[in-house]
């Protein structure tokens, strides 16, 4: 299984999210670990859990020091823990615009209403006053404008007869600690997930002269037209777990030296590896693919017709 992504939770409270988080993160299937959780109050009791939990914590206080320079700080620690994503879990001061564009795509929040829907504070007081059936809560990537990125997963709640803002904020936050974790898990997956490799696999393969997708036994293959194969996209083959590209290699000695030299990357593939193929595998993280286009392009020179193998 490939490394977790290390994520920075940001609170300023009980940090209740940050508990679901956390907590989700012990699971040994679960993608992502928490590597801080930060906070604006030094007084917030997320941070004793997440102490007792043996988490990483930062806090400072934010009052008298100017947005960017706190924002600077921060961002520092983070990076220092060697975080990749943020996820704010009742961060209440905003953020720079410098610190929202640079964790662009890689930050996310969790808002207790159906956005685009009662933005901002007092949501579920506004809900019920504007006579809603259903309530719930979102989980939005970060923008510079207040809860209006993308929304990445949503959770409806009922509203029940005699609600008040507490009662339905009560019902919204079991939601949230279920909605939360399932979406950043997602997150952090979402170019390591199959069919966004395959995406990637696609648009390199299919940059080479005459090249054309096809099914193979019900798996993605890439041919040169009316000629041979040159790449198949390999996910899960007979349950072996992996994801790959498996490519030509020039025969059996550059196939056993690869493997040898690099065996967490390379494999010999059943059925088409006593033909000479390799396996290059894509589910590791942060895939090379400058290297799997080298590839692809070398095992479609051995699959295109001498006149077409030399336009390139």
């Amino acid at each position: 299984m490939a490394e977790k992504a290390r994520v920075g939770v940001l609170i300023s409270g009980r940090g209740s999210n940050m508990a679901a988080l956390l907590y989700a993160s012990r699971q040994p299937d679960c993608p992502y670990e928490i590597a801080l959780v930060a906070s604006n109050n030094p007084d917030a009791a997320g941070l004793k859990l997440a102490e007792a939990e043996e988490v990483a914590t930062f806090a400072l206080g934010h009052k008298g020091m100017k947005r960017a320079d706190y924002d600077r700080i921060l961002d520092a620690e983070l990076a220092k823990a060697g975080a990749q994503y943020v996820a704010l879990g009742g961060h209440m001061r905003l953020l720079s615009a410098e610190f929202v564009e640079k964790w662009e795509g890689r930050m996310i929040n969790i808002h207790p209403s159906l956005l685009p829907k009662h933005k901002g504070l007092d949501t579920h007081a506004r809900a019920l006053e504007a006579g809603d059936k259903v309530a719930g809560c979102s989980v939005h990537l970060v923008t510079v404008e207040l809860d209006s990125g993308p929304v990445l997963g949503q959770t409806e709640v009922a509203v029940i007869e005699g609600d008040t803002p507490a009662t339905l904020a009560a019902r919204v936050l079991i939601a949230e600690h279920q909605l939360y974790p399932r979406v950043l898990a997602e997150l952090v997956t979402r170019e390591t997930r199959p069919e966004a490799l395959l995406d990637r696999l696609r648009e390199i393969a299919l940059t080479l002269p005459a090249a054309e997708e096809k099914l193979s036994h019900g798996t993605p293959a890439f041919a040169v037209t009316g000629g041979k194969m040159f790449a198949y996209f390999s996910d899960d083959h007979h349950g072996n777990g992996i994801t790959a590209v498996l490519v030509k290699t020039s025969g059996a000695e550059e196939q056993a030296m690869l493997i040898e030299a690099e065996p967490d990357l390379y494999f010999r593939p059943a059925y088409l590896g006593p033909s000479g193929w390799i396996g290059l595998r894509l589910d590791q993280g942060d895939v090379d693919w400058d290297h799997v286009g080298e590839w692809l392009l070398k095992s479609w020179r051995m699959a295109a017709p001498r006149k077409l193998a030399d336009v390139i």
